[in-house]
């Protein structure tokens, strides 16, 4: 193979990777989810698509973040958002009470076995919940998660193919 050749192909990968890596650091990655307290949405294995360039969290979207350190986890974590800031949480008889009106999940399985709060979530901060509610480690076990812990937000499942789905926060 001639110089010139061997350079275009060198410069070709060398290319790729770039474009590789500032895609999966700032704009989107691929995650694995090793738990099941996503279940019914996600499942155990499942791979997510993660969005890092998002304008803000809405209640309903379902985040990939870093523990905290109350958490006692290293790795990454993937629930949904239930709490914004300033938001007052409560569970009473199985159900979320979002400063004081029921919040609607028809994504759930099987209701709460729990009560929990009142719940002030703090300025800048997130209230966590996974959709596999009684089997669920999350912020009513650690608290919340600080917005700069968050990595993004997950917009789809790729993997298995045939639970191949996109994620809405409404």
């Amino acid at each position: 193979m001639n110089r010139k050749i061997f350079l275009d192909y060198l410069g070709t990968i060398v290319l790729a990777l770039v474009l590789s890596l500032v895609v999966r650091t700032y704009i989107a990655d691929a995650r694995w989810v090793p738990s099941g307290s996503m279940i019914p949405t996600i499942n155990i294995g499942d791979r997510l698509i993660v969005e890092k360039v998002f304008k803000n969290v809405e209640r309903g979207d379902i985040v990939v973040f870093k523990p905290t350190p109350e958490s006692g986890l290293k790795e990454d974590l993937v629930k949904r958002v239930i709490g914004l800031p300033g938001d007052v949480i409560c569970i009473e008889d199985g159900c979320i009470f979002i400063n004081g009106a029921p919040l609607s999940e028809p994504y759930l399985k099987e209701q709460m076995r729990s009560d929990f709060g009142p719940y002030e979530v703090d300025n800048h901060s997130y209230f966590v919940m996974g959709d596999n509610r009684n089997e669920s480690y999350d912020s009513r076990s650690w608290g919340v998660v600080p917005e700069e812990n968050i990595i993004g937000k997950a917009i789809a499942c790729y993997y298995p193919f045939q639970d191949l789905k996109v994620f809405s926060s409404k």
